[in-house]
């Protein structure tokens, strides 16, 4: 079953629970991969192009999240956090952060990068593989700490 195809499982399934939290993330979600779609001339996302959409809803929470703490916004983080959560679900398993230092050592050794000119190398050899696997500011800030 494709991510798609999940999505829409899961919006009946909340729908007959009267889940109306879950309902309208997933709702947010499914309209947010029929926008890129339409954005993309109307061609159907297969499911690595639908994970990259809700990478980029996650992403966005994760900064709103950031900022709902600054400001002590308690509700808000947590419905925030929950929304994080149900996303999650429909992305890969994540990196943990040791997994994650292991490939940035690995792209570095391969690109033969030594300082912060370097990086974009590694980037650009490191994100395919870690894309809705794991955070991007945390793969910046761990590219960062081995470059010199």
């Amino acid at each position: 079953m494709s991510i798609k195809e999940q999505l829409t499982a899961d919006m009946k399934e909340a729908m007959k629970a009267h889940d109306k939290d879950r309902l309208a993330v997933i709702r947010l979600a499914r309209g947010a991969v029929r926008q890129a779609e339409i954005d993309g001339g109307h061609t159907e996302l297969d499911d690595e192009g639908v994970i990259g959409v809700l990478s980029k809803e996650v992403k966005m929470r994760r900064d709103s999240l950031e900022e709902f703490q600054k400001g002590g916004r308690e509700d808000l983080v947590a419905k925030t956090q929950a929304e994080i959560d149900v996303l999650m679900h429909y992305l890969p398993a994540q990196l943990s952060e040791d997994e994650v230092k292991k490939l940035v050592a690995d792209a570095v050794a391969q690109t033969g990068a030594q300082t912060q000119k370097d990086m974009g190398k590694v980037m650009g050899l490191l994100m395919p593989k870690v894309k809705g696997r794991a955070d991007g500011k945390m793969v910046n800030t761990l590219v960062r700490s081995m470059l010199h």
